[in-house]
């Protein structure tokens, strides 16, 4: 019998795989524990519509992701950090630090934990900054850290 599964199944397959089971498999277990449906023509049309939905709004998503990158390469965000004694910067700038300052700067909300920082930025200058918006798009952000 063919089924298309509704959840992933430990040993058989993903979530929307068709599969061939055994009749006493697909009745006794994956149609009573609703883990799959029969594979119909009305299941499979249905399968398809789903699919097609799913990969419009991923396609919508990256997109978004691709604009927003596009935007972030035009701005830059000015972070300022005290001034210890000698002239020498007094702590860091953290991605907590950026983002803040970029809603406050710009008016846009990005999400700390995309920021891609490899360490806290402690010293003077301008820094460009890798933001990762999609796993296919990552953005740069052009961060410049002056003495308050």
């Amino acid at each position: 019998m063919k089924v298309i599964l509704l959840a992933d199944v430990k040993a058989l397959g993903k979530k929307g795989q068709l599969v061939e089971v055994s009749d006493g498999y697909a009745r006794n277990f994956l149609l009573k524990k609703k883990l799959g449906v029969e594979a119909t023509n009305s299941s499979m049309n249905d399968l398809k519509l789903q699919k097609a939905r799913e990969d419009r709004i991923a396609r919508e998503k990256l997109e978004a992701a691709q604009q927003l990158a596009a935007e972030l390469s035009g701005r830059s965000v000015t972070v300022k950090i005290r001034v210890g004694e000698n002239g020498k910067a007094f702590g860091s700038v953290s991605s907590k630090e950026i983002a803040a300052a970029y809603q406050e700067q710009c008016g846009m909300e990005i999400d700390k934990k995309k920021i891609q920082l490899q360490e806290p930025l402690k010293a003077f200058g301008v820094y460009e900054i890798p933001v990762k918006l999609h796993p296919q798009v990552t953005g740069q952000l052009k961060v410049k850290v002056q003495e308050a």
